[in-house]
C-alpha cells in the first residue's frame, strides 16, 4: 500500500475520512432501501427506473469506500509549489452516475433517445474537462478547464430545463410534479459543485480539504439518494398513466 494511502487511512475519524465513511454508509443505505422497495416490482417500466436508480448509489458507495481506503487519491504538484490532494475517484463516480441521473429524468419526461444522448454526451464532456482542471499543474490551465466545464454545465442545465421541460409539459400532473422536483434537485446541487471546486483546495484554496470533502459528500447524497427517493416514491414511474418511454426510433 502506498504511503499516500496509509496517510489517508490514518486520518480515520480525525480528518476528512469521517465524511468519506459517512458518504459510504449513506450511499449503501440508499441502495439497500431502493433495492428492498423495488424487490417485488413487476411492471417493466417501473423496474427500469429501479434498476437505474439502484445503480447510482451503488456506484457512489464503491467510490466513497475506495477513497476512504486511500485508493482514488493522488497528489498534484502545482507550479506555485503547493501540492493538492485530489480525489480522482470522485470524477470516476460522476462519469457513471450523472448520466444515469439524466437517463432517469429523461425517461420520466418521455424525452427521445436523441435528446437524452445529447445531454449525456454534454455531461461526459463536463466531467472530463472538470477532471482536466483538477489534474493540470499550471494555474491558468486549471482555471481554463474549470471555466470550460462550468460553461458546459450551464448549457446542460439549460437543455434540461428547456428541452426536457417542453417534452414533459403535456404529461399528467404527477409526472410533471415529479419531474419539476427532480429538475430542481439537479439544478441546485449541480450549480454548487463548481463553486465548491473553486473555493476548495483544487481551486482558490479558501476551504480546507476537510470542509471540501464534507460539502461534496452532502451534495452527492442529496443529488443521488435524495433524487432516488423522490423518483421512486412517485406514481409517475409506473407504466399506466405516465409519460411513455421513448422508442429506439425516436
Amino acid at each position: 500500500m502506498s504511503q499516500l494511502a496509509l496517510q489517508t487511512m490514518a486520518l480515520g475519524v480525525e480528518g476528512e475520512g469521517i465524511w468519506l465513511a459517512l458518504g459510504t454508509i449513506g450511499m449503501l443505505v440508499g441502495m439497500v432501501y431502493f433495492l428492498a422497495k423495488g424487490w417485488d416490482v413487476t411492471d417493466p417500466r417501473e423496474k427500469e427506473f429501479y434498476i437505474i436508480t439502484i445503480l447510482i448509489p451503488g456506484i457512489a458507495a464503491a467510490s466513497y469506500l475506495s477513497m476512504f481506503f486511500g485508493f482514488g487519491l493522488t497528489q498534484v504538484p502545482l507550479e506555485t509549489g503547493r501540492v493538492v490532494d485530489v480525489y480522482w475517484a470522485r470524477y470516476a463516480d460522476w462519469l457513471f452516475t450523472t448520466p444515469l441521473l439524466l437517463l432517469d429524468i429523461g425517461l420520466l419526461a418521455g424525452a427521445s433517445n436523441r435528446d437524452i444522448g445529447a445531454l449525456v454526451g454534454l455531461d461526459a464532456f463536463m466531467i472530463v474537462t472538470g477532471l482536466g482542471a483538477t489534474l493540470m499543474k499550471v494555474e491558468i490551465a486549471r482555471f481554463t478547464f474549470w471555466t470550460i466545464s462550468t460553461i458546459a454545465m450551464i448549457f446542460l442545465l439549460y437543455y434540461l430545463v428547456a428541452v426536457f421541460g417542453q417534452v414533459v409539459a403535456d404529461a399528467d400532473e404527477e409526472t410533471v410534479s415529479t419531474f419539476n422536483a427532480l429538475r430542481n434537485i439537479i439544478l441546485v446541487t449541480w450549480i454548487i459543485y463548481p463553486v465548491a471546486w473553486l473555493v476548495g483546495t483544487e481551486g482558490l484554496n479558501l476551504v480546507s480539504l476537510y470542509g471540501e470533502t464534507l460539502i461534496f459528500m452532502v451534495l452527492d447524497l442529496v443529488a443521488k439518494v435524495g433524487f432516488g427517493f423522490v423518483l421512486l416514491r412517485s406514481r409517475a414511474i409506473a407504466g399506466e398513466g405516465s409519460a411513455p418511454t421513448p422508442s429506439a426510433a425516436d
